[in-house]
């Protein structure tokens, strides 16, 4: 396990989130899949898991019952996380609307192309 990269990937989804409000999840889970090779119930899980406190305990619970969630991976990433968003609130604040608006939606677009295209 490469804890240098999932540390990256929680820094980097807190980055995005805090500079434009989207949820961790639409980096973190095309990311476990894609980069980490996580199934995408796993990569689901996973990412409920670290987001558990506050949000996502019961469906988290209900993959953890079916063995979807690592929770190493989940503790990692939120950490990044917790820091990125920090980083990423404090760029998004100097960015004008129209520009953070076109970033975000690139961002959509960008990641649902791959979701739908990966083979």
């Amino acid at each position: 396990m490469n804890v240098f990269l999932y540390l990256l990937l929680g820094l980097v989804t807190g980055i995005f989130s805090g500079l434009i409000g989207i949820g961790g999840a639409i980096i973190i889970i095309p990311s476990l899949v894609l980069l980490f090779g996580l199934s995408q119930h796993t990569a689901q899980g996973t990412t409920l898991a670290l987001m558990v406190p506050p949000i996502g305990l019961l469906a988290a619970w209900t993959y953890y019952k079916q063995g979807f969630i690592d929770f190493k991976i989940a503790g990692l990433i939120c950490l990044g996380f917790f820091f990125g968003g920090l980083v990423g609130a404090k760029f998004a604040t100097e960015i004008p609307d129209d520009i953070l608006r076109k970033i975000f939606g690139v961002i959509l677009l960008a990641s649902s192309l791959r979701m739908i295209f990966y083979k």
